[in-house]
């Protein structure tokens, strides 16, 4: 099943059962597969209803129409934008979405409404996307950036939906699929609930599309390549063989060839084929903490608390504290006003819409993730220096909360010397033996770099890269030693790398600038210091020189 076959098979099956599978994200830039898949949705017998990410408040939840209170001297309210019969949301830019706003989109979707939404995610930085909660209640997500126009094909859907749908609820799934379905998940690291769930609905839904009245191997295979692959964080260890016994006879116990392989590594082989190039390793190196925060889904964006902010409208129960100051001043205009409307209330008349919540900034921790080449005669030297640098940084770090990380790349790969820490003494005894000598590959460097710091920004740190290298590269990331290869490979992760908008200092230890350094720098929109002769101090110099002007 291609990509694209794969996308319109999501779109049919939500427009059978789009209130229990709550809808798909569609991560593709502006282009042909987008606009297909946006006319395939429109042709769906459903309202629609296009939502905006800077939608305020009183649109999302309703409050008083001010306007036309006080022109018909009659309280007048504006209904919430949710308050409407079941619709399909359509949300462009998704990704731009804040926390509140998402919030109230999954609130909306629980709500029983029969309330469905198509979320447009157009980002193109590493790391850009919904908020987990949200991607956690729409059962589908495809990704288009990768499809040609002659990938594309019309997308037609059923015409029957009618009594498609008045099918879906009656159809069986046998309790031994439900406890594949769970263990599976649990397999692949999915600690959601609502997968399973969303995989019944969809197993169900294909199998009244084809007319069955019970969801068969191949339903359950067909629901489990839609909805678990963009969820899973992980890849199931294979099992240790079992011993077999020493004595067994064919003739009782027959062979069938069907069942060669498990069904559950049917599952696991049909997650395989639809993951993109290059997470398969990604979730074989590594696993994807869940996110934590407020509860609206949203990355955390600091870890500590910082100077207090304006007050703010916020819901009644949003669990923020009331500005008791500021929601006197809020209400104070109108109180004549409502003495009016109201001449026997006794003292001052509060509504709800007065109520103002505090409010602070959120202060986030700076991580330094040294990235030191461990490489050739002068690896000794560069490895010392990184060492004292790292040292004397760690002494201003508990004024600037700062924590620090240290990699090194020699040979064909990358070792972290020093995960993030602010202990002087932990990095003492990590530092205490350092290896050296060997080829150089680069790019294996900046690939581990880049991985944790993307991982420590999702837990509310603010990465900084800082690579200390002579810049000749001359092994590939798939470990062959090719110095264009190299090359190639050190200048993709470096865009990657400025595509995320991760800070970045690249510091060259040799005697002579290096070019090939400085264009490494350029792709990586990262600072270049030339120091020949660097040693502790210069380094940890610049490196704050860098960082003040940056911060």
């Amino acid at each position: 099943m291609t990509l694209w076959e794969r996308a319109q098979l999501a779109i049919t099956l939500l427009a059978i059962d789009p209130q229990r599978l709550g809808g798909l994200v569609i991560r593709a830039r502006a282009g042909p597969a987008q606009a297909a898949m946006l006319a395939a949705v429109q042709s769906l017998d459903l309202a629609k209803v296009k939502l905006q990410h800077h939608m305020t408040v009183e649109v999302l939840n309703g409050d008083i129409d001010l306007t036309a209170s006080l022109a018909g001297r009659q309280l007048v309210t504006r209904k919430s934008i949710f308050d409407c019969a079941p619709s399909l949301f359509i949300l462009p830019m998704a990704e731009r979405s804040a926390p509140q706003f998402s919030a109230r989109i999954c609130q909306a979707l629980e709500a029983g409404r029969g309330h469905a939404l198509i979320a447009l995610d157009e980002g193109v930085e590493v790391g850009d996307g919904l908020p987990d909660a949200l991607t956690d209640r729409l059962a589908f997500h495809v990704t288009l950036d990768d499809l040609a126009l002659q990938d594309l094909s019309p997308i037609t859907l059923p015409r029957s939906l009618e009594d498609i749908r008045a099918a879906v609820s009656g159809v069986i799934l046998p309790a031994d699929l439900v406890e594949e379905a769970v263990a599976l998940a649990a397999s692949l690291g999915i600690s959601s609930l609502r997968a399973p769930l969303l995989l019944r609905y969809a197993a169900q839904a294909h199998a009244a599309f084809h007319a069955r009245y019970e969801v068969t191997e191949e339903d359950l295979r067909v629901a489990v390549m839609l909805v678990y692959p963009h969820r899973a964080t992980r890849l199931p260890q294979d099992p240790e063989p079992k011993a077999q016994p020493e004595e067994t006879n064919s003739a009782e116990a027959p062979q069938d060839a069907n069942q060669a392989i498990p069904p559950n590594d049917l599952m696991i082989e049909a997650v395989k084929a639809v993951l993109p190039a290059g997470v398969l390793a990604q979730l074989q190196s590594a696993v994807k903490q869940p996110a934590s925060g407020s509860g609206s889904g949203a990355r955390r964006k600091g870890n500590h608390r910082g100077r207090p902010l304006p007050a703010r409208l916020g819901p009644k129960n949003s669990g923020a504290r009331v500005d008791l100051v500021a929601s006197l001043r809020a209400a104070i205009p109108w109180q004549t006003l409502r003495k009016t409307a109201n001449p026997e209330a006794v003292g001052p008349i509060f509504k709800a819409s007065d109520l103002r919540h505090k409010r602070y900034e959120i202060g986030s921790d700076r991580l330094l993730i040294f990235t030191v080449d461990a490489s050739g005669s002068a690896a000794v030297a560069r490895l010392a220096e990184a060492k004292g640098a790292v040292e004397l940084l760690l002494g201003e770090a508990y004024a600037r909360r700062d924590h620090v990380a240290l990699y090194a790349f020699r040979g064909t790969g990358s070792e972290a010397l020093l995960p993030p820490t602010r202990s002087l003494v932990q990095t003492k005894k990590r530092l205490a033996a350092l290896p050296g000598g060997g080829a150089t590959p680069l790019a294996a460097g900046l690939a581990a770099a880049f991985q944790l710091a993307l991982q420590e920004r999702r837990n509310g740190l603010t990465p900084t890269l800082i690579l200390l290298t002579d810049g000749r590269a001359n092994v590939a990331l798939d470990g062959s030693n090719d110095r264009a290869q190299a090359a190639a490979d050190a200048l993709m992760l470096a865009q990657k790398i400025a595509e995320a908008q991760i800070p970045a200092l690249v510091i060259d230890t040799t005697i002579r600038p290096e070019k090939t350094l400085q264009t490494l720098a350029g792709k990586m929109r990262a600072n270049y210091i030339a120091l020949p002769r660097s040693d502790a101090k210069t380094v940890s110099g610049a490196v704050s020189s860098v960082l003040a002007h940056s911060g």
